[in-house]
């Protein structure tokens, strides 16, 4: 996957929990985790896009690490909104979980990666 492709990803997938958000209630709990959601989800996009200007290759490993930390903050949320019952679109939520995981695994492995080029040289 070249970086556009995943840049554009990362992309949809904050689309994607934009759109998900729509069917979230719109209580306390649910506003606060709208309001977390859509920024770690939009922020691991932003963050990419620093990543793919990143001055030197342990400032490439630092903000991909950045990447991770705010999509797995963003897979929390969906966890929390989904253990409480605050959602009413569960095909949304399955695809939004499930993006989220294959985006964390891709990141995982590329910060792993990296790390050991890193070292190796």
């Amino acid at each position: 996957m070249t970086a556009s492709e995943l840049q554009e990803r990362l992309i949809s997938f904050a689309a994607l929990i934009i759109e998900f958000s729509k069917y979230i209630k719109r209580d306390k709990a649910g506003l606060t985790l709208i309001d977390q959601m859509t920024r770690s989800s939009i922020s691991s996009a932003l963050n990419y896009g620093e990543a793919t200007g990143a001055e030197s290759p342990k400032d490439f490993v630092h903000k991909m690490q950045v990447v991770l930390k705010e999509l797995k903050e963003t897979w929390v949320a969906l966890r929390i909104v989904e253990k409480s019952l605050l959602h009413s679109n569960q095909g949304l939520y399955i695809s939004s979980l499930d993006e989220c995981n294959q985006l964390i695994s891709i990141f995982t492995k590329s910060v792993t990666t990296n790390k050991m080029k890193i070292r190796d040289s």
